[in-house]
């Protein structure tokens, strides 16, 4: 049992002690003995290696003697009609082992009518424009109900810092315009997206795809790639009228991910520059001309479209990621090329940062 915690604390996996009342998990977390900071990494279970990413940089930002919780909680707030709350995996006995391997302290999963013990909540959070567009305009309320879990949960834990991954790029960025505009007292930490050999996201509905409808999923990571050399060898042709993006401040923060996007090494397929495996730094791959890369994203999809299964596009946007709005054929600085489509029944999305800047 982790010294951290309390005796009372119930069964788990050897380093990992499960709590599933609220009641008890807040009282572990009052009993914390350890001077180190608290960190956190909410899930909706059937955790993978993307997860696993997620803990072992909460891990290596708060050390040895911080605390590293998972929450695994399904929301069935940011489900909409129609889609896989039934049938979304639930893998507890699983889940608690990856936790385990990865460092986590404690994982929290509680029913839902611990989290929501009124019944569905009354009062709820509003993502505004900025959760309108793209996935909140495909998935209705959705971007409310996460918003609304999300800060719950960060009143539960309690955290110093709070991990996301960058795949959720929409999610990520109202969950930091939400700590910035309503002071919640907490550092929001992106990592970078961890993939598979063949550059597949990983995600926990990969599971529901056929060997068809995966060959076809990979128009996905082929479209960004294509996107991002195709803007590359346009800042290869004006090498210099560009400017580098800026050095990230500090391994952990915000726009520091503090780690590397996985086994695709340096210049994976998610367009990272990540630099070693031990939790270097990364910065978004530098390219010019939006028009360009949208060109060459877009002619990928429009191909994947003509295959059996057909890839199904939701969106491909390239946007500024501070307000997710669709950036100009000018536009300087940071930019995310954005991608949701449907695989089969599979919905899947996807993105890669690009830099785009003129000296």
């Amino acid at each position: 049992m982790s010294p951290k915690l309390s005796p009372e604390a119930g069964p788990g996996e050897p380093g990992v002690e499960l709590f599933t009342r609220r009641a008890d998990f807040q009282a572990a977390l009052a009993r914390f003995a350890g001077p180190g900071r608290r960190a956190v990494v909410m899930t909706m279970g059937a955790l993978h290696e993307g997860h696993a990413s997620l803990i072992r940089a909460a891990r290596a930002r708060v050390g040895a003697e911080g605390l590293v919780t998972v929450t695994v909680f399904v929301n069935p707030l940011q489900f909409g009609a129609g889609e896989d709350l039934d049938r979304y995996p639930r893998t507890l006995d699983a889940d608690l082992e990856v936790a385990a391997a990865a460092g986590a302290d404690i994982v929290f999963a509680p029913p839902v009518e611990e989290v929501y013990a009124g019944g569905e909540p009354r009062v709820r959070m509003a993502a505004g424009p900025m959760g309108e567009r793209y996935e909140g305009a495909s998935r209705p309320g959705h971007f409310d109900g996460m918003l609304t879990v999300v800060a719950k949960l960060l009143h539960l834990t309690r955290p110093d810092l709070a991990f996301f991954g960058e795949k959720d790029a929409q999610q990520l960025a109202l969950i930091r315009r939400m700590v910035l505009d309503l002071d919640f007292p907490v550092e929001i930490v992106g990592v970078p997206t961890v993939r598979e050999d063949d550059g597949l996201a990983l995600s926990s509905r990969n599971r529901y795809l056929s060997a068809r409808e995966r060959s076809t999923a990979l128009a996905l990571s082929r479209a960004l790639s294509e996107g991002r050399e195709a803007g590359r060898q346009a800042a290869a042709q004006a090498p210099h009228s560009l400017s580098s993006p800026p050095s990230p401040s500090s391994p952990g923060s915000p726009d520091s991910p503090s780690s590397p996007s996985g086994p695709d090494g340096p210049d994976g397929p998610d367009g990272r520059d990540a630099r070693d495996g031990s939790g270097g730094l990364a910065r978004p791959a530098r390219v010019a001309s939006p028009r360009t890369v949208r060109a060459a994203a877009r002619a990928v999809l429009d191909a994947a479209a003509l295959l059996e299964p057909p890839l199904v596009l939701d969106y491909v946007a390239l946007v500024d990621p501070s307000d997710f709005t669709e950036v100009a054929d000018d536009h300087t600085g940071e930019a995310v090329l954005a991608i949701a489509a449907k695989a089969g029944d599979t919905r899947l999305i996807d993105n890669v940062r690009l830099w785009f800047g003129v000296a």
